[in-house]
């Protein structure tokens, strides 16, 4: 047993926003924290999360989209829910596990060319990176 506290991050799609909350907490936090990420209905990694997480030097290249289902009957100290849609339909199997919960913009919805698509996927990656540090009480590295 790592000694760890277990953090399961939840999104919809888990394609993008808990992606990279996923990566950005196993990197500013790592030594404290066991970090997984899953959805309630799992879409293809966005391209533009693992790139933009790139920019900062984390690759989460290898990380990948998961249901939720996968970790029934694990024990989670902390389920994080990044988006209205996965709070209201977050599976209650977490057991004694604080829930938190804040609600990001969702970057993939955004039309537009692949600047502003980038962009918008900085913007949530920093708001993630901030709130991170401030609910788990650590200085993200590089926060910009």
């Amino acid at each position: 047993m790592s000694g760890k506290q277990r953090v399961l991050i939840l999104c919809t799609g888990n394609s993008a926003r808990s992606q990279m909350a996923e990566g950005l907490l196993r990197h500013d936090a790592g030594d404290r924290f066991e970090v997984h990420s899953a959805g309630t209905q799992p879409a293809p990694v966005r391209p533009e999360a693992i790139a933009v997480l790139r920019e900062i030097g984390i690759d989460s290249s290898r990380q990948r989209s998961k249901h939720v289902g996968e970790f029934k009957g694990q024990h989670f100290d902390i389920v994080l829910t990044v988006c209205d849609h996965a709070k209201e339909s977050c599976p209650v199997f977490f057991g004694t596990a604080t829930s938190v919960h804040h609600n990001f913009e969702d970057p993939s919805a955004l039309s537009g060319g692949a600047e502003e698509r980038l962009a918008a996927f900085r913007e949530v990656r920093d708001e993630i990176r901030k709130f991170l540090g401030e609910f788990f009480s650590f200085k993200p590295l590089h926060l910009k």
